[in-house]
């Protein structure tokens, strides 16, 4: 069987896929990883199962990254098509806005470093979210939020400070306000060179061993989710069951 082949949206170079995409080949996929704008994005996801959109340091509609629009327009289409599709952090972002929701500043300020989210009862019958423990290792770092999430989608899992941290529609598509794919020396470098938002975080938020650890909890979680999210491509684990509302054409 051929392996399904997932393009892989990088909007910054700050933020590479990391130990997803070890994780993602690791189950079988093949990756297709563009830079925008250095790489140029398809017009259309012929040649492509699925879709991920990795974090990056810009705002969803940012006037210096014109290219944003391509990447809005690909994740609206992935979503209207029922492609299975994952959104990180601005990735997240992104596809909610392409799918009718909105991202605001959050009001509460930033989430910044390593944290859990805790799983709603959707969560409990998704087919990638089911087997995550009760409260997910997660990492976070962001002062924007998805305030309203699109028309139709679900809520997989929470946050007391800002609820819509995982979300689902189209039965395939999903968004995560949080981060997954890091490594201790990616998110040091992010806190050098946005001081600013790191101080928001504890005071031991970015020391190697505290960083370390979290992404030890955080690959025991997730790399089973993202082998799942592998095999939703291939199509050896069915979709989610039909949610209560349709998303609107995009």
């Amino acid at each position: 069987m051929t392996a399904p082949r997932l393009l892989i949206i990088q909007p910054d170079e700050t933020d590479p896929v990391g130990p997803l995409g070890e994780w993602l080949t690791g189950a079988g996929a093949e990756l297709d990883i563009r830079l925008p704008p250095r790489d140029e994005l398809p017009d259309d996801l012929a040649e492509h199962q699925g879709v991920i959109c990795l974090g990056g340091g810009m705002d969803v509609d940012d006037d210096m990254h014109p290219w944003l629009k391509q990447v809005r327009r690909l994740l609206g289409l992935a979503a209207g098509t029922g492609t299975p599709t994952l959104g990180i952090c601005l990735g997240a972002q992104l596809l909610a806005v392409a799918t009718g929701g909105r991202v605001e500043r959050g009001k509460d300020g930033p989430e910044v470093g390593g944290a859990l989210v805790s799983k709603k009862d959707t969560a409990w019958t998704d087919p990638l979210f089911a087997d995550l423990p009760l409260m997910p290792d997660v990492l976070q770092f962001h002062q924007d939020v998805i305030a309203f999430l699109p028309p139709g989608a679900e809520l997989l899992a929470s946050a007391p400070r800002y609820p819509n941290q995982a979300f689902r529609l189209n039965r395939c598509v999903y968004g995560v306000q949080f981060h997954i794919e890091t490594t201790p020396e990616v998110v040091q470098s992010w806190a050098a060179d946005e001081p600013d938002l790191a101080a928001f975080g504890r005071s031991s938020a970015f020391e190697t061993d505290s960083l370390t650890q979290v992404h030890a909890d955080i690959a025991d979680t997730w790399r089973p989710f993202a082998e799942r999210f592998v095999h939703l491509v291939d199509g050896k684990l069915s979709p989610a069951q039909g949610t209560r509302n349709s998303l609107p054409l995009v």
